[in-house]
């Protein structure tokens, strides 16, 4: 098992790269790769200290490459704990899934399949084996950023044992999974979140008009040869949750034409880099799958509940922006997405998922759980995840509007509140 040391400052860090099965229910067949780095104090590198894992938010999303002092709730966990940093399967340094690894199947429902090995309950089994096989079976505490709190109800459902404590960062998930009732609640969210840009920068309600209308009327192509679209457009309200989304969004409208009628290089390069998933198909692959649970098709519940909401059509002034959906146009127009397409339709067309949770088991939870909601979240309704902390056991909540969602990524003081509200009801389990 391939291990790499080095030392960066203040940090001192190993890399792992290990085998597991693909598929757990056949762990004789075929492997991929597990990538798991360890991060500790680079004075306290020998010292017998607790154990953290970090679980990512995403899908499809890597663990942070550490620097200097960055990110703030890992400097802060560094002070107590060894850090775990697994990049889930399919991501990062682990075996990834790219466009070219879905060109391999002979049918979508064979791409279906595979897809379906990539949920939640196998990448809390290969976290197990990394427990078991690196750190001796040591129960864990465990730091859920967003999609990561999904994960963290499925590990508490299926190894509760292994964890000796939780914190969850703006994820906690429906214990009744349904992608409809996610965007009802999250299309509304977007709205208000596009809202609130414009009252910020209220000039930029007619330049994004006019941009639209510009899109609309020409050919308008990416660097990559993709065509841009306003639907397209429209998805760069994605970052519109986070703490420096309304910034990010002004300043690339701001750049948009370089001169009356001609788009800039710039703004058409940065808006392909946004919109392109080259680095994180697994995102829009498995987002609305994260919601199959039991019996039941997601049957690309964003783009039938849009239709819901007029007012957020590509056609509407001001154009709003979207929020955190995916919709069958983009694996026809996105170019790294292309190859997912008859996949992820089998995906939606799916009537029965494995079951993510085991609610009996979560509503007798015995390990102690922190969890932040974020009251204006557009990604993870603060409604939903609410009945969701009134219904785990051993569970104690944090609203607040202070922070976006990426709250934990932002500030010290996220990680430093879970842990002693953890702290107050006795601590982690010894």
């Amino acid at each position: 098992m391939p291990v790499s040391t080095y030392t960066i400052p203040g940090m001192h860090i190993r890399d792992h790269l290990m085998p597991v099965p693909l598929d757990w229910s056949k762990p004789e067949g075929e492997t991929i790769e597990i990538f798991v780095r360890e991060v500790v104090d680079s004075a306290r590198q020998n010292d017998d200290l607790p154990l953290l894992v970090f679980l990512q938010g995403g899908p499809g999303g890597k663990s942070p490459r550490p620097t200097v002092g960055s990110p703030p709730w890992l400097a802060e966990a560094l002070k107590t704990h060894r850090v775990v940093l697994p990049d889930q399967r399919g991501t990062g340094r682990s075996t990834r899934i790219e466009s070219t690894t879905m060109t391999r199947f002979a049918d979508a429902e064979a791409a279906a399949d595979y897809l379906l090995l990539f949920r939640a309950d196998s990448i809390v089994d290969d976290f197990e084996h990394v427990r078991k096989s690196l750190f001796g079976g040591r129960r864990w505490q465990s730091l859920g950023q967003s999609y990561g709190g999904f994960l963290t109800l499925t590990y508490l459902s299926r190894y509760p044992d292994a964890l000796s404590s939780c914190y969850v960062a703006g994820g906690l998930a429906s214990l009744a999974p349904s992608a409809d009732k996610v965007y009802r609640r999250t299309y509304p969210r977007a709205a208000q979140k596009t809202a609130r840009y414009y009252k910020r920068f209220p000039e930029d309600v007619g330049r994004v008009a006019e941009l639209a209308d510009f899109i609309d009327a020409n050919d308008v192509h990416l660097p990559d040869g993709d065509r841009l679209t306003v639907k397209r457009l429209q998805t760069v309200g994605m970052d519109l949750g986070m703490a420096p989304g309304l910034e990010n969004v002004h300043w690339l409208i701001d750049e948009a034409f370089s001169a009356p009628g001609r788009l800039s290089d710039h703004f058409l390069a940065s808006i392909m880099t946004l919109t392109s998933y080259d680095s994180y198909p697994l995102y829009a692959g498995l987002q609305e799958s994260i919601y199959g649970h039991g019996r039941g098709a997601t049957r690309w519940a964003a783009e039938r509940v849009s239709a819901e909401h007029p007012e957020l059509a590509p056609s509407a002034r001001p154009l709003l922006f979207l929020g955190e959906m995916t919709f069958p146009w983009m694996f026809e127009e996105i170019r790294s997405l292309r190859p997912f397409r008859a996949g992820v339709e089998a995906l939606a067309a799916r009537e029965s998922y494995p079951e993510l949770y085991d609610r009996a088991r979560l509503v007798a939870n015995p390990v102690p759980v922190a969890a932040v909601v974020y009251y204006d979240d557009p990604y993870v309704d603060a409604g939903l995840s609410l009945d969701t902390a009134a219904e785990v056991g051993n569970l104690t909540h944090w609203v607040t509007n202070e922070f976006e969602h990426d709250g934990i990524r932002q500030s010290a003081k996220v990680f430093e509140r879970l842990v002693n509200l953890v702290k107050e009801r006795g601590g982690p389990i010894q």
